[in-house]
């Protein structure tokens, strides 16, 4: 007879073969005087993406662009993030009044100025990640207002007329992080007198609003345009990477960059605020 043996069965968790990405660009900055406002960074997210053991991913976190100072230039536009081959966009620079009227093409355009002589036009977005700037309206005299840079879910808004700037596109909501965030709005135009647009109506990570003072910038790490200002254009906001997948698969052999790492809701979300990298 043989005794009986009791062998214990050890599961090795494995690495995802795929991942969930979000990565969002730095937003433009604002123009400057009768201004329009930031694009939003270029915004980019889809699941099934394909990743193997033992290569490091490149990750690349774009600052925001510069707000202008002067009538002369416009907004910088924000720099591009990467997540391995996945780049977004950095935003568009808004225009500035008097002879740097358009708005920058972008992630997303940035908004054009207003102008006594002639009127700046928004500037286009890329395709996929975000949306064209809102023009200037013109008007003799100093009521003419900038255009609100575009998001990553709609165009900027045209100046509506004297005393106003247009409001920045809507930004996209995305729960790739565990909550819901509003990314890549778009920052507001200005007017002359004052009369600052809302930033982008999509809520938080639009840009700030124009003024008399200097603009807004765009909320950080949220790939905010910055506001127009007569004072001066807000910069825009820094951008994101942010890659998830299911918490049943081991967790990454290594990372850099300090990425924030949490699990819950049956996921692994991996969090970059700062450029870096990660190895499965």
């Amino acid at each position: 007879m043989f005794a009986a043996k009791n062998f214990l069965l050890t599961t090795v968790a494995v690495a995802p073969s795929s991942v969930e990405y979000l990565v969002v660009a730095g937003g433009g900055g604002g123009g400057q005087n009768k201004s329009g406002g930031g694009g939003a960074g270029g915004y980019r997210t889809a699941t099934g993406f394909a990743v193997a053991t033992g290569s490091p991913l490149t990750v690349t976190i774009g600052g925001g662009g510069a707000g202008s100072a002067s009538g002369s230039a416009t907004g910088t536009n924000g720099s591009n993030s990467v997540f391995s081959s996945i780049t977004s966009t950095g935003g568009g620079g808004g225009g500035s009044y008097p002879s740097a009227h358009n708005g920058v093409i972008g992630g997303s355009g940035g908004g054009g100025a207003g102008g006594d002589i002639t009127t700046g036009l928004g500037a286009a977005g890329t395709s996929g990640q975000g949306s064209a700037g809102g023009n200037g309206y013109y008007s003799v005299g100093v009521n003419s207002g900038g255009g609100g840079g575009g998001g990553a879910s709609a165009v900027g808004q045209a100046a509506p007329g004297t005393g106003a700037g247009g409001n920045g596109g809507a930004g996209t909501a995305s729960s790739i992080s565990g909550a819901s965030v509003t990314y890549a709005g778009g920052g507001g135009g200005a007017n002359f007198n004052g009369g600052g647009a809302a930033n982008g109506t999509g809520g938080a990570g639009g840009g700030g609003a124009g003024g008399n003072g200097v603009g807004t910038a765009g909320t950080a790490n949220t790939g905010g345009g910055g506001g127009g200002g007569l004072g001066g254009g807000g910069a825009g906001g820094s951008g994101i990477v942010i890659i998830r997948y299911a918490d049943t698969f081991a967790a990454a052999a290594s990372t850099t960059g300090s990425p924030t790492i949490t699990v819950a809701g049956g996921y692994r979300v991996y969090q970059w605020t700062g450029s870096g990298s990660i190895t499965f």
